[in-house]
């Protein structure tokens, strides 16, 4: 969740217009959750989508809940180090990357969506990663560690090919 509102947050600063949809599941504490994000130069008649331009697929459940809801020619960011196997597509561009043992090596493993984040701006240019990092500071109410870990591990997302 986190992700997706600073995802929004920052496409707002960026003078895009922008929805953000969170839903949690049964248990809102340790229960999965997801969240839509729609970023546009136009006005957004409607937060809700039918096909989805790009999923950040942090575990194998939400793979497999949404992945057959990516449009032909979409983008999925796989968190190899959570999810065992992937069903084969050719219309959908499939990017494997091991997040969380990345964030693990890191030191912080809740970083992992910082690194996904960091890797998802390297291939899909939709707002800057400047404005990603001038917002930390805000986003983390000035805690200097929690800025510290999450631009280390957005700036290893980054250099991710």
């Amino acid at each position: 969740m986190f992700l997706g509102k600073l995802v929004a947050w920052a496409a707002m600063r960026e003078g895009k217009f922008v929805t953000f949809l969170p839903a949690y599941g049964a248990e809102v504490r340790g229960g999965t959750s997801h969240c839509s994000v729609v970023i546009s130069d136009k006005e957004i008649a409607s937060p809700c989508i039918e096909k989805i331009d790009t999923l950040l697929a942090m575990n194998q459940p939400s793979l497999l809940k949404f992945m057959a809801a990516v449009k032909k020619g979409g983008d999925i960011f796989i968190n190899d180090s959570m999810i065992d196997s992937v069903p084969k597509s050719k219309d959908i561009n499939l990017h494997s990357y091991k997040f969380s043992d990345l964030a693990a090596k890191l030191g912080n493993i809740r970083t992992t969506n910082m690194i996904a984040l960091g890797a998802y701006l390297k291939k899909n240019k939709i707002i800057s990663p400047e404005t990603i990092l001038k917002m930390l500071p805000e986003a983390f109410k000035g805690n200097e560690e929690l800025i510290r870990v999450n631009e280390q591990a957005f700036r290893e997302g980054l250099r991710r090919e």
